[in-house]
């Protein structure tokens, strides 16, 4: 199987209902093969009963119990993942229409790289902007595509999962792992998913920052007035982000 798509969610039943229906894109696209993988934080506002109902479409599996936070779920899914490729979208995360070329290219590619594509980021009130992935360098401060538009590879995930120590950026831990170990970024053209900016990394920029430096530091080997120029520039944009997101 090409793909797994990951939904983690929690007390968010739209989300996932959101989520579920921009998966007909690539149900449309009877060449791609994939399955949906939801780890829901045991809710109780009927998603799990949604889930049951949709009775395995889209080679659904899913699970409804409590975890360890965001970070533990996404582990979760991974042990459960039998893709090739892995794509994290949490629940109001949507796939691109455009998403479905994109994973015609990924089709293409049998070589264990993190393939990274554009995203649409929602500012909730009525803009959007488009954030175009980087060259893989960018990775020494910061991810170099948006999460919800990098394509990892399972047997990657599997080895360097997400570090829980990391609270806001264990995302950006387990990328900068995986580049360490060999796995490197690979460009990807066209619009992989669309989601809001009212995540955790928006509204605590700061520790966002201060986990970013850590993995900077630790992780990547960057030099320490490097890697604190690269905070002081992630603190600046990342409160720009913040304030637009506020302002909406």
């Amino acid at each position: 199987m090409l793909l797994s798509i990951i939904t983690v969610a929690f007390r968010n039943f739209d989300g996932v209902k959101k989520t579920y229906a921009s998966l007909a894109h690539l149900a449309q696209a009877q060449d791609i093969a994939f399955e949906w993988i939801v780890v829901d934080g045991g809710s109780a506002d009927g998603t799990a009963e949604f889930l049951e109902n949709l009775n395995g479409q889209y080679h659904l599996r899913f699970v409804s119990e409590k975890d360890n936070g965001i970070y533990d779920a996404m582990n979760k899914g991974i042990k459960m993942a039998d893709g090739h490729f892995a794509l994290f979208l949490n629940s109001g995360d949507i796939l691109h229409p455009e998403s479905v070329d994109v994973i015609r290219q990924l089709a293409q590619k049998k070589d264990n790289a993190m393939y990274i594509g554009d995203a649409l980021l929602d500012f909730g009130d009525g803009s959007k902007i488009r954030r175009s992935a980087k060259s893989g360098w960018y990775i020494y401060h910061s991810l170099p595509a948006s999460h919800q538009a990098i394509f990892f590879p399972v047997s990657g995930l599997k080895t360097y999962p997400y570090d829980l120590q990391y609270k806001v950026s264990s995302d950006y831990a387990l990328a900068a792992r995986m580049f360490k170990a060999g796995y490197p970024f690979k460009r990807l053209h066209g619009l992989v998913s669309e989601f809001s900016m009212g995540g955790v990394s928006t509204s605590n920029n700061l520790e966002l920052c201060r986990d970013a430096r850590d993995v900077q530091r630790k992780i990547l080997h960057v030099p320490g007035f490097w890697a604190q120029l690269s905070y002081l520039l992630r603190l600046r944009t990342t409160g720009k982000a913040k304030a637009l997101y506020n302002k909406a």
